[in-house]
């Protein structure tokens, strides 16, 4: 336990800069956009690659991560030139989402990246000239982590001839065995498998044109590494508390990878895609990992189905009574059908992955765009608190005519943001392990992916249900308001109204509290939401617009810059903090706030 305490000590205070590998990149390919000369960025992706410092700290078995190591001259050189180039470079890109996805992992691990490289060779025999230019800059940035890998193995050599420790020794040199293997060829052993899996993840956080943290998800371990396990188990390779070391290791990765504040994990449990329940040693000790390292990631998502053993459920909140935020638990059978309702094929449905937090997308196959972008709901209806409404019914369509424009211009701009990052931006990497970027010969950037939905997120939506029975209650029952008045309270931020204030928290019933007569409002939005949503298809394949009641921290930001709303709630308080009740408000416990929360169809609101 000493050496995972260590290196979680030491993943608190990792330092994110990966500055030496955009270094190495702009200062072989300063152009601010790639429009020009895609195998320009491929052979700069090599260079930053080849050239990038390895770096493997005391007691890792797992390696991979970025420590800047440029020198005096470098950075200086970084800091008056090339950082300017490489902001310019992602500014043109254009914005947008990225890295909230999980990519082919059975591929890496079956095939190695040797074995896709042989697979590009084969498609490059009969293409088009513009498939040619993409095809050869995937081989080139391929090799690129070949010959990165090939360097952690030359460094784990270098360490072992030096290192006093007979056991730590050996570690080195089986790292450097490992390093010069994977992820070239395919995996054959447990520590071969995790290593390969981290190390082609680390490498795709390294994005050229995205100038930004990237977090991507490691989809389901607790499948494509039973194999591995179970292999060296029997053959006795490995013992049951090496392969857990082995996973501690990786989760500690994982947080030298993405920064804090951010979300990224795996899954575990489910069905697997003939539809059996995947409910075995490894989904136990995936999750064990959270308790074993205590720290900021993974973000482990327990998918839930109608016969998985009861254990596995005991087994995730028994972590969660010991005050850890994960495993958060997931209705595998919902979300199964939630997919299959957008187009999904079932055995593809049960290949998702929670994305960050609970944005659910097709794992090993998507370009999805998640939160994009958020919608302020209380700040919504307060727009229309501008005039006099000869009904609720009437009040309520104006706020939906609103909400229907909103999501039209959003949708425009995600779009148009679409169109430019496929003139602008490129990928090959990424694309390597993207379905169906390789078989189409087209860069996941350009819609090379077999799904490329969009995700808006409707955030304080029980601030609207709220504030709509409210407005129903003192303005359209009783008569006690006009809305020009109400709105005049509200401007003031209930000042001299405090006793109203704490009528309409007190004494107006909330929603989450199992009250149909509230709760009725929230799946009324929902269900319009997702009607208007099913309208829209994007620029790309598949490309379906597909709503979302989440926050992530939007829920504080919109509160921040929001007035007085109608259900009490004073300015600049936070909003609503997810699809739940708000704060403070669930005044009949938990079960009531959970079916109040369950009342509108979570299988059309998948992104989360």
């Amino acid at each position: 336990m000493n050496r995972i305490e260590n290196l979680r000590l030491a993943a608190l205070h990792h330092p994110f800069d990966n500055s030496e590998f955009y270094y190495r990149f702009f200062r072989r390919h300063e152009a601010s956009t790639i429009a020009e000369d895609d195998l320009k960025y491929a052979d700069a992706f090599y260079e930053a690659f080849s050239h990038l410092t390895p770096t493997i700290s005391d007691g890792e078995l797992i390696v991979g991560k970025t420590v800047s190591c440029l020198t005096d001259t470098e950075r200086q050189e970084w800091q008056n030139t090339y950082r300017h180039v490489a902001a310019e470079s992602a500014a043109a890109a254009g914005g947008g989402q990225d890295s909230h996805m999980a990519v082919d992992y059975e591929l890496l691990l079956n095939e190695g990246i040797l074995g896709i490289i042989r697979r590009i060779d084969t498609l490059a025999a009969d293409c088009t000239p513009e498939q040619s230019v993409f095809y050869s800059a995937c081989r080139t940035c391929l090799l690129a982590v070949i010959a990165y890998s090939g360097n952690y193995a030359l460094l784990a050599g270098r360490l072992a001839s030096e290192e006093n420790d007979p056991v730590r020794r050996e570690e080195l040199l089986s790292l450097a065995e490992i390093c010069r293997k994977v992820p070239a060829h395919p995996a054959e052993t447990f520590h071969e498998a995790v290593q390969s899996v981290h190390f082609i993840t680390h490498c795709l956080t390294l994005n050229p044109r995205r100038f930004c943290s990237q977090q991507f998800q490691l989809g389901h371990p607790d499948r494509y590494l039973l194999p591995f396990y179970r292999k060296d188990l029997e053959e006795g390779r490995i013992t049951k508390e090496r392969a857990q070391l082995l996973l501690d290791c990786l989760g500690i990765q994982i947080n030298n990878r993405v920064p804090h504040g951010l979300s990224s994990g795996y899954m575990v449990g489910g069905r697997d895609t003939d539809g059996n329940v995947v409910a075995n040693e490894l989904t136990e000790m995936c999750m064990r990992v959270i308790d074993d390292i205590r720290l900021v990631y993974p973000s482990v998502g327990y998918c839930h189905t109608s016969d998985t053993p009861e254990r596995y459920l005991r087994i995730a909140c028994e972590i969660l009574s010991r005050g850890r935020s994960h495993p958060a638990i997931f209705n595998d059978d919902i979300i199964t059908e939630g997919l299959m309702r957008y187009g999904v094929p079932e055995r593809e449905a049960h290949n998702y992955i929670h994305s960050t937090c609970v944005e659910i997308t097709p794992a090993a196959s998507s370009n999805v765009w998640v939160a994009s972008p958020y919608t302020n709901m209380p700040g919504l209806l307060l727009e229309t608190m501008d005039r006099e409404y000869a009904s609720f019914d009437e009040h309520l369509t104006a706020v939906f005519a609103l909400l229907d424009t909103r999501i039209r211009r959003n949708f425009e701009a995600e779009n148009a943001n679409r169109k430019h990052r496929a003139e602008h931006a490129f990928n090959p990497l990424l694309s390597c392990f993207v379905n169906d970027c390789l078989a189409r010969g087209l860069d996941i950037e350009r819609g090379g992916a077999r799904y490329n939905w969009i995700m808006p997120s409707f955030v304080g939506m029980a601030n609207l249900t709220d504030s709509l029975f409210a407005l129903k209650t003192l303005i359209y029952d009783t008569g006690e308001f006009t809305v020009s008045e109400f709105r005049k309270i509200l401007d003031a931020d209930f000042e001299g109204s405090e006793p109203l204030r704490k009528r309409i928290l007190d004494r107006i019933p909330k929603y989450g509290n199992d009250n149909d007569e509230v709760d009725r409002y929230f799946r009324l939005f929902t269900d319009h939401i997702v009607s208007e949503c099913r309208k829209y298809r994007g620029l790309h394949t598949n490309g379906n617009l597909i709503p979302s009641v989440f926050c992530w921290i939007m829920h504080e930001r919109f509160g921040s810059v929001t007035g007085a709303t109608p259900d009490g709630r004073k300015a600049g308080f936070p909003l609503g903090d997810g699809s739940g009740p708000c704060q403070g408000r669930e005044r009949n416990g938990p079960t009531a706030s959970l079916l109040s929360s369950t009342k509108w169809d979570h299988r059309d609101l998948i992104g989360g």
